[in-house]
């Protein structure tokens, strides 16, 4: 009689060796375990897409890390003003006693320039730089030293243009231009406490106009974090008198003071003027600006009679 083959033991309920000696290889069960798999992958490449806009999102200026609003485009101020402790950037230049900045900070204000003398001022921007205009974003126009950016490099416009200049500018252009000056001037001395005499002009002190146009030379890649005193030694204090506004003639571009996890803006307005002290107290940058155009004034101001240059003529 021929020996009977005994089947296998059975397994305990709930063991699992019987799910383990079960085929797994049909189609139906490799789509169940791929299945996960596919999910996770999906989930990953998800994450990594918003990830990715996150980034792009940074990069255009929609958030820029800013945690604080130092004035707001609709705001309408009469002065507002933040103290900071100095850098020591100021240490390695001669001091001038009166004057050198022993107190620093930032301050801005919407009531020391006319909405008149904006047009003007402005118009006075539009009709010199229109005149060349940078072949990237940034566009500058000194009418001190004359220099006028055209395509990749800089003129003279009073030697490049000649006595074609009288028919561009005027006298009253040129005036309204110091009349500008002097206020900002007197706006810095008093919110600083130092004597309006002490304060000289000086450079460079230009118009620029910005907009998305990509750089074409390193004159154009305006937005670079930056400390005026370390770029420009003879800077002490430093004013931007804005002429057009933020959201409404131009996006991004906003001033950005950089501090550690707690960055704070500047929003243009026409009319705004922003001071500083110029030392790395003032770590600044300016975003890109994404569409329009900017158009503003740098306005610096030295304490060394030497760096001083005087206003600019109509001659």
């Amino acid at each position: 009689m021929a020996p009977q083959r005994r089947g296998a033991p059975k397994a305990p309920e709930g063991s699992g060796t019987a799910e383990r000696r079960r085929p797994s290889n049909t189609k139906k069960d490799r789509a169940q375990l791929e299945a996960p798999k596919r999910g996770l992958k999906t989930a990953v490449l998800g994450a990594c897409a918003v990830l990715a806009m996150l980034l792009l999102w940074s990069h255009m200026g929609g958030d820029d890390g800013i945690t604080e609003v130092l004035a707001r485009r609709g705001e309408v101020l009469p002065g507002r003003f933040i103290e900071v402790p100095c850098s020591e950037d100021y240490d390695s230049h001669r001091r001038f006693e009166g004057c050198t900045p022993r107190k620093c900070g930032r301050g801005v204000s919407d009531v020391v320039i006319t909405r008149e003398e904006v047009a003007r001022v402005r118009s006075i921007a539009e009709k010199g730089l229109s005149l060349g205009g940078s072949a990237g974003g940034a566009s500058i126009l000194d009418l001190h030293s004359g220099a006028l950016s055209v395509g990749k490099h800089f003129v003279n416009l009073y030697r490049y243009f000649g006595d074609k200049i009288r028919t561009v500018f005027s006298e009253e252009d040129f005036q309204v231009y110091r009349d500008v000056r002097q206020k900002v001037q007197l706006t810095i001395a008093e919110a600083f406490g130092i004597s309006v005499s002490s304060l000289y002009l000086t450079k460079p002190t230009f118009f620029s106009r910005i907009n998305s146009t990509e750089a074409q030379t390193a004159h154009d890649e305006y937005w670079h974090a930056h400390v005026d005193k370390v770029t420009y030694g003879s800077f002490d204090y430093t004013s931007l008198l804005y002429l057009s506004n933020y959201l409404e003639d131009f996006g991004g571009g906003r001033f950005v003071f950089m501090e550690e996890g707690a960055n704070k803006t500047v929003e243009p307005r026409a009319g705004r003027v922003s001071f500083f002290t110029s030392g790395s107290e003032n770590l600044h940058r300016v975003e890109k600006v994404r569409w329009g155009t900017r158009y503003a004034i740098t306005i610096a101001f030295t304490c060394n009679p030497d760096h001083g240059i005087a206003d600019p003529t109509f001659t």
